[in-house]
This record gives structure tokens, C-alpha cells and sequence, in this order.
């Protein structure tokens, strides 16, 4: 699978994603250009406007960057086709079928396998969704914005477990998960004050974003944060910081430095600043390969840092799920 779009926001005006032909724009570009577009663009190379900055474009071959495998034969697989404009995926663990109860995981954005390895493996009973509908965080946030959509996608997620386990199982927690561009269907959920209630867990990995203001002046040359967008997750944070509301938050964030909109280390450095709270430096072994060097956190809520700044970097974080989501359950 070929991620593109991973940290595009959709909070970048129109103008900034104005097409270039391939003699006006991709051909003139150096190599590192090309391949950096391709990993990073919101769009193919032909279609993105090369931005004002880059991330560095380093290969990076020491880490080891190692990928999950996994059958999901092993249990139940299917998918749910008329809920959203391309299919929900989901899976039952084969030890389920007794269950009484379960949690639903609904992961955005990134392949289904991985998120049914986190099923598989949890130790706790979980049901594993995965909602893919494109590149870009708009691509996710637009459809929940209709208030209905994140209910009728879990009453048919549960009607269809039901259905193929032939038994009353109960919904017991909802947990989101968003990698990269994911979160912003997660921002649309949160946005709801009645789906806000029903939701008791998020997992963000290396993704949540925001425009700089004025737009593409970052914060080393006078710009600000638009926190608009970010109000959503400030919110749960504060919640999952206070350990008797029972709600859970883990925030993840790479060293990627976009450049032209807010990066996931300076949206996480925002929300700890609104908490009161300050990363700790760190030096840890993270899972397929990471390296963790900054944690901070209060209560339930956590954020924790990772050394990268190429693609591979950014991935890992996807391929952590299963990692991260034990961490947090």
C-alpha cells in the first residue's frame, strides 16, 4: 500500500495546492524533491504546489523500521459496504465468539491487517474496524461531519457482530484511533457534544495538525498556531488528564517538519502548554524500531516523542498500534 497524503491538512487554503504542469513544476524539481513529494504530497506530484519548506530529506537506514505481518483469516474478517464511500473492514478474534462483551476500535486511515493484529493481541476483548477513505485529513473530517454518520456506523458495526457471532454481545468502550491524515475524522467525531459522551479512548499516531497564522508563517518567524481545529482534542485531554472521568488519551508525534502547516510536535507541544504540562527528555527503545526521546503526560492523558523525519519514521507510528494501544489500555 502506497501512503500518500499522510500529513496534508485540510485547513490549507486551495491556493497552496494550485496545480503545476510537468514542465512548469515536477520535472524542474531535484531527485530528493520528487521522492519527498511522493511520500508526503496531499495530493500525486503533479497535482501539489512544492511548498515553502521541506522536511529533511534524509534516508535514514539505521533503525530498523520493522513492518507487521499478520493473517486476518485467523478470525472473523468481513467488510460493510453502504456505510461511507469505501468499505468498512472488520474483525472479530476467533477467542470472541463466547465473549459477553467487547470493545470497538475504530481505526482512520492505514491498512486493515495491522489494525486486526491490535485485535488479535490485545488482552483485553476487542472488535477492530478500519475506516479508509483517502489522502488528506478532509477526506476523513467532511464525512463525520454530519452528525448521523459516526452513529449509524456503530449501530451497523454492532448489529453486524452480532449477526455473525448469533449472540446479544454487549458494547462495553469506544476506542478511536487516527493515523497521519485519520485524525481528522477524529476532530469531526469530538466536534459532536453527543458522540464527544460516547467516546472513551483516543490514539493519535503522528497525526493532528492545524494552519499557521498568518498561513505558512511558522512559529520560528512570528506566526501562531490556529488552535480552532485543535479545540476538539484540548477537550478530551483535559479529561483524560483527570483520571475519575475514565477517559483515555495517547498522542504520538515524529521530529516531520512540514513547514508549510503546523507539525505534530508543535501541536502536541500546544496541547501540553494548555495543560500546564512539559515533555521530559528520554531515551527509549520503542517498538519496530523506534526511538523514543521525550515523554510527558498527566492522569490518563500521554504524549510521547520519537526521533524521525522521513517517511519511514512517520509509518512506524502506524505499525506501533498495537504497541500503543496496550500502552494505553
Amino acid at each position: 500500500m502506497v501512503y500518500t497524503g499522510l500529513i496534508g491538512d485540510d485547513r490549507v487554503p486551495t491556493a497552496s495546492c494550485e496545480p503545476l504542469s510537468l514542465t512548469q513544476g515536477v520535472l524542474r524539481r531535484p531527485f530528493w524533491v520528487l521522492v519527498l513529494l511522493f511520500f508526503l504530497g496531499t495530493a500525486d506530484a503533479q497535482q501539489v504546489k512544492v511548498p515553502d519548506q521541506y522536511p529533511s530529506p534524509m534516508q535514514e537506514t539505521v533503525r530498523l523500521h520493522e513492518r507487521i505481518s499478520f493473517d486476518e483469516h485467523r478470525g472473523i474478517a468481513y467488510t460493510l459496504d453502504s456505510l461511507l464511500t469505501k468499505p468498512v473492514e472488520v474483525y472479530i478474534p476467533e477467542r470472541l465468539k463466547k465473549a459477553r462483551w467487547a470493545d470497538l476500535l475504530i481505526h482512520f486511515h492505514g491498512v486493515s491487517y495491522v489494525t486486526a493484529s491490535a485485535a488479535e493481541n490485545s488482552k483485553t476483548n476487542l472488535i477492530a474496524v478500519s475506516v479508509n477513505l483517502g489522502s488528506g485529513s478532509a477526506a476523513y473530517s467532511r464525512p463525520f461531519q454530519n452528525d448521523t454518520v459516526f452513529k449509524r456506523l456503530v449501530t451497523a458495526v454492532w448489529n453486524s457482530v452480532r449477526e455473525h457471532l448469533g449472540n446479544g454481545m454487549q458494547q462495553r468502550r469506544i476506542i478511536l484511533s487516527g493515523f497521519s491524515a485519520g485524525y481528522g475524522a477524529i476532530r469531526s467525531i469530538l466536534s459532536d457534544s453527543a458522540d464527544f459522551k460516547v467516546v472513551n479512548t483516543v490514539l493519535l499516531l503522528d497525526g493532528l495538525h492545524a494552519s499557521y497564522i498568518p498561513e505558512r508563517k511558522v512559529l520560528a518567524q512570528g506566526g501562531l498556531i490556529d488552535t480552532v481545529s485543535l479545540a476538539p482534542f484540548l477537550a478530551f485531554a483535559r479529561l483524560a488528564a483527570e483520571p475519575a472521568t475514565g477517559r483515555r488519551m495517547l498522542f504520538t508525534h515524529s521530529e516531520i517538519f512540514p513547514g508549510t502547516f503546523v507539525s505534530t510536535t508543535e501541536t502536541a507541544g500546544y496541547l501540553l502548554r494548555q495543560l500546564g504540562l512539559k515533555a521530559r527528555p528520554v531515551l527509549k527503545k520503542g517498538p519496530v524500531g523506534m526511538q523514543q526521546i521525550s515523554e510527558a503526560g498527566q492522569g490518563n492523558f500521554q504524549v510521547l516523542g520519537f526521533a524521525g523525519n522521513s517517511a519511514p519514521d512517520h509509518v512506524d507510528h502506524f505499525h506501533g498500534l498495537p504497541f500503543f494501544l496496550r500502552r494505553l489500555l
